[in-house]
């Protein structure tokens, strides 16, 4: 991803990041995932591994897809770039390794927060700030989620 990077930075283009399980492809992450892509020129998403779902406390069901699936999913979409598998708890790393120009979460975040105990702190904002990027949350798309859709598929109705 180094030299995409580099490439990319050459470039000017305005490289764009966000994280997430994105187990069971959604109109909620399509429409999450193409909202990001228009804040900036680039869009890098990092792909939890199947290891670091398992960390998140999912369910002990998940991840239904496997990361390698998840990962190819991501990158067949229009407004993804690159996919990243990442193995730790958060995407730490990962930021401070490719410094978005902009940092994106869905809508049960608040980059308002800056206490790392709140579960509506964006991992990595405070650093994003710090070199003069921004932090961004764009809202959920009403009735659509993974866990839903699990729910429903168990459903006998």
């Amino acid at each position: 991803i180094e030299a995409t990077l580099q490439v990319w930075r050459e470039q000017g283009e305005s490289i764009v990041f966000t994280n997430g399980v994105f187990d069971i492809l959604h109109a909620g992450h399509v429409t999450y995932l193409k909202g990001a892509r228009e804040l900036g020129s680039r869009l890098i998403v990092g792909v939890n591994s199947d290891a670091s779902v398992r960390m998140l406390g999912k369910g002990p069901e998940r991840p239904i897809n496997d990361e390698a699936s998840r990962k190819l999913v991501l990158e067949a979409l229009r407004s993804v770039d690159v996919a990243v598998v990442f193995s730790s708890q958060t995407p730490m790393d990962l930021i401070a390794q490719i410094r978005p120009n902009v940092l994106v979460k869905g809508g049960d975040y608040d980059p308002q927060v800056d206490s790392e105990n709140d579960k509506r702190y964006i991992v990595g904002s405070r650093e994003v700030l710090e070199y003069g990027g921004k932090v961004t949350v764009i809202p959920f798309l009403e009735g659509h989620s993974t866990t839903a859709i699990i729910e429903k598929s168990r459903s006998k109705d």
